[in-house]
């Protein structure tokens, strides 16, 4: 996601605590809200897929992989 909905996720905001907003705002603040989210969970979902677990015993469990046997993703 870009700065410029970022910023426009946060001008809404400002907007419906100020005045209010009319029905397309709301429903364009929903929408960047959903692509929000959508981006942070696939950046987490990314990250993990690039742990390895080191136990206490020497074996590695590599997160991805295991997340990939498990929901075949």
């Amino acid at each position: 996601m870009d700065d410029k909905k970022v910023a426009r996720i946060n001008e809404l905001y400002h907007k419906s605590k100020a005045e209010g907003l009319t029905a397309a705002e709301k429903k364009e603040q929903q929408e960047l809200r959903g692509e929000y989210l959508a981006s942070i969970r696939n950046n987490i979902t990314s990250q993990l897929n690039n742990v390895v677990v080191v136990h206490p015993d020497g074996k590695k469990v590599d997160l991805g992989e295991e997340h990939r046997k498990k929901y075949g993703k």
